[in-house]
């Protein structure tokens, strides 16, 4: 069930019915309800690996207990050792064994020597690497004594499968989503509007911009051999406003869900779009995953290489940063992509203003040519390594950057009519207009600074049109469903 998809809208609206109406006064029938659509909004997909879920989550559940009880300190590594080799385990299994088994045959292969490695047919469980780094945290934040451990079976069980968050993130550690499962909810009028107006700008970007976005990117990546350079450029630019429509209307429609429900969960985007550097736009881009590869990857690195001075310091950033690619899959143009934006950070970190940060002023600021401009450098700069990304392969990738830097550059740009239309750029630049002015603010339609209340109305029945009129004709699977 797919949040932009009938059948979940039928399944919310009745299980909202049955959250406020008939469990509302009660956290354990709360609790029971969130777990119980948990798991049917996951068996929706694939039954079979709803017992996967519950496995992964007994296990880390018992071991969490066990890692706090434990007096011991070399038998509580050994048990988050235990933990952390589930976890990876599986996310190896499901999702790298194919990949590495193919590569090492061809290693080998290359070598002289015959090696028959055996590929399996194996489906990658949906949501499996957000919700084992879910769990991984919060191992590791019992072993080192941040949070204590969850005792309540059916809170833990709650966190690790919470629907809103469940098959794309934001990845929210149990410190923050724990302590609102232990207490009843009451239905917050503000809290719950906010919310649906958060939805309703997620599913904007989905179906309008990411959704039309995709019939064009699809098109140029698929057959960027006999296309200009001109629309192989004006692809990798239109590229990066999908994937970021695409899964940030994810995390958009995820946090308004959840607010529906009572719950507050980690922002996931801060308009990375007017980020001057790469550094800031990292800070900006899926901020629950970097956060985390910060919190357990990057620190502890940099600590090890602290002796090391800036060498180490860019050794730490450049293997977080493959760990952020290889994070996304089992190919080597992920390992890649992750490397490279590990070396944009050499610059800032040689020049000392890694850790500096920037405040982007809210409201309509004068206009700054040196800031606009670093604005669109640094849109390119992610632009162009986000052609890595989205190729199959290292070879499509280096061959669609040379159709790029080809003389067909400068051609006239190739749109017919059945590939794009002029509509879903104008509503690209409304994208951007309304998060540049809302920049200030958690999402883009907190628009309680309009008093009258038919203005505010006039623009959610206006959006909402938009929506039904402009959404594609074929609906795409949310980009990161397949991370």
């Amino acid at each position: 069930m797919a949040f932009n998809s009938l059948s979940f809208a039928v399944f919310f609206c009745l299980f909202l019915f049955a959250y406020w109406r008939l469990v509302q006064k009660s956290l354990t029938l709360q609790n029971l309800l969130i777990l119980a659509g948990s798991y049917l909004f996951y068996a929706w997909w694939d039954w079979r690996f709803l017992f996967l879920l519950i496995g992964n989550t007994a296990l880390n559940f018992l071991l969490g207990i066990a890692i706090a009880d434990t007096k011991k300190e070399a038998d509580r590594s050994w048990l988050l050792a235990a933990g952390l080799i589930q976890g990876l385990g599986c996310l190896f299994f499901f999702k790298y064994y194919n990949f590495f088994a193919v590569s090492l045959s061809n290693c080998f292969s290359s070598l002289g020597f015959k090696a028959d490695m055996h590929t399996l047919n194996i489906i990658l469980p949906l949501g499996i690497s957000f919700y084992t780094f879910r769990t991984i945290s919060y191992l590791l934040d019992v072993k080192r004594n941040k949070i204590e451990p969850v005792r309540d079976w059916l809170a833990f069980f709650c966190y690790v499968a919470f629907f809103p968050c469940l098959t794309a993130g934001p990845i929210d550690r149990a410190g923050t989503l724990v302590p609102q499962l232990q207490v009843r909810r009451v239905f917050d009028y503000d809290q719950a509007s906010d919310g649906m107006r958060q939805i309703l700008w997620g599913l904007f970007k989905k179906v309008v911009i990411a959704d039309n976005c995709a019939i064009f990117t699809s098109d140029v990546f698929d057959q960027y051999k006999t296309l200009p350079g001109s629309s192989l450029l004006f692809g990798a630019l239109l590229f990066t406003i999908q994937l970021y429509a695409d899964f940030s209307g994810y995390s958009d429609m995820a946090i308004g869900i959840a607010s529906l429900l009572g719950f507050n969960v980690t922002r996931n985007f801060n308009y990375p779009f007017f980020a001057e550097n790469i550094v800031d736009y990292w800070r900006r881009w899926h901020i629950s995953l970097t956060t985390w590869l910060t919190d357990y990857v990057f620190t502890p690195l940099s600590i090890r290489f602290r002796d090391y001075g800036n060498g180490g310091l860019i050794a730490a950033i450049i293997i977080t940063f493959t760990a952020i690619g290889i994070w996304h899959g089992a190919n080597f143009t992920y390992a890649v992509y992750g490397f490279l934006n590990g070396c944009f950070y050499i610059p800032a970190i040689l020049s000392g203003t890694m850790f500096k940060r920037k405040k982007t002023a809210a409201g309509p600021t004068r206009f700054s040519i040196k800031a606009f401009s670093n604005r669109v450098g640094t849109f390119v700069l992610v632009s162009f390594s986000l052609i890595i990304f989205r190729a199959e392969s290292l070879g499509q990738a280096l061959g669609y950057y040379k159709g790029i830097f080809s003389t067909s550059l400068f051609s006239r740009l190739v749109i017919t009519e059945k590939r794009y239309t002029l509509a879903p750029l104008a509503f690209i630049l409304l994208m951007l207009s309304v998060e540049w002015w809302q920049r200030d603010k958690r999402h883009a339609l907190q628009i309680g600074f309009i008093k009258r209340f038919s203005v505010r109305a006039l623009i959610y029945f206006g959006l909402l049109a938009i929506v039904l009129v402009f959404s594609a004709t074929k609906n795409t699977d949310f980009i990161y469903f397949k991370f």
